[in-house]
């Protein structure tokens, strides 16, 4: 055989093959699927890795650890030891740290810490050494002064923009979770007006207060979503919830060309709520499903 011919068999083969595997291995997937370690019961403890292995997440949403009446986060991973172990179990594992959360807020005002850049700074270092590019923020500790027009909204904007634009020079994205519909959520952010500055959008704020998800998704805007919590209020699992239709979601974000993470918040089995490899691994299985790239 001339080496023309020979390359040229080469060369049809070298296709036939790449042709017959999946389009996933050489494309970034479009949507990917973790687990809240606090939620797991494992808040910055190195046993979150292995189990997010174990329940077949493909990453896991690491807290800043507890807040309460300390100046700054319990959060460990300020630790040269520990960030080196943390760090080298994920990556050896291969379960990704997408995203790092300040769940503290959840009960802390965030309005109420006057060291909040200290706190958010702490959490943009914690991001660096696990590779996050999203912190997660909830605001449902400051109340409800805020969401209405006055010094609490005026507050509230001023300190949005202003950590938002601390993790925009580090090419990191600050996600809020506001409790607040698509309309209120864009005006927020018009207001805030820091790019460093997203929705973490959460399926069961939406579903609780009678919120039509899809509608609202398209209404945001894939450009102002930086994440997804898909779990719902604690009943039942996600494959056995007839509150949302997770296919319909798939659709919206799909057409709305939004990609990313989709996080498991809740979902649990209110009546064996503490069976985490159960509860967790039954609705990553299920979003993986629905939500496969191929």
């Amino acid at each position: 055989m001339s080496k023309s011919k020979l390359k040229k068999c080469l060369i049809v083969g070298a296709v036939a093959v790449f042709s017959a595997l999946p389009l996933g291995m050489f494309a970034q997937q479009q949507y990917r699927v973790a687990a809240c370690d606090w939620m797991m019961l494992k808040r910055q403890k190195i046993g979150e890795f292995q189990l997010a292995k174990d329940i077949k997440a493909d990453g896991i949403e690491v807290d800043m650890g507890p807040l309460g009446k300390r100046i700054l986060f319990d959060n460990k991973l300020r630790e040269p030891h520990f960030q080196q172990l943390f760090r080298h179990t994920a990556d050896s594992l291969g379960i990704a740290v997408p995203s790092i959360a300040m769940s503290g807020f959840f009960a802390q005002s965030f309005l109420g810490r006057e060291n909040y850049k200290d706190l958010v700074q702490d959490c943009l270092q914690t991001m660096d050494v696990m590779g996050a590019s999203i912190a997660f923020l909830p605001l449902g500790g400051s109340g409800e002064e805020w969401k209405q027009p006055g010094e609490a909204r005026q507050e509230m904007v001023r300190r949005l923009h202003e950590v938002g634009e601390m993790a925009l020079q580090k090419g990191k994205t600050i996600a809020i979770r506001t409790q607040l519909s698509a309309c209120a959520n864009l005006s927020l952010l018009k207001e805030v007006n820091s790019s460093g500055v997203k929705i973490y959008y959460n399926l069961q704020d939406a579903v609780d207060q009678g919120i039509n998800v899809c509608k609202d998704l398209k209404k945001l805007g894939a450009d102002n979503i930086a994440q997804i919590h898909a779990s719902l209020t604690d009943s039942v699992t996600l494959d056995k919830d007839p509150r949302i239709d997770l296919h319909k979601v798939k659709k919206t974000l799909d057409k709305v060309k939004w990609k990313g993470w989709l996080v498991v918040e809740r979902s649990r089995n209110a009546q064996d709520v503490r069976n985490v490899k159960g509860n967790f691994s039954t609705n990553v299985a299920y979003l993986k499903e629905i939500f496969s790239d191929y």
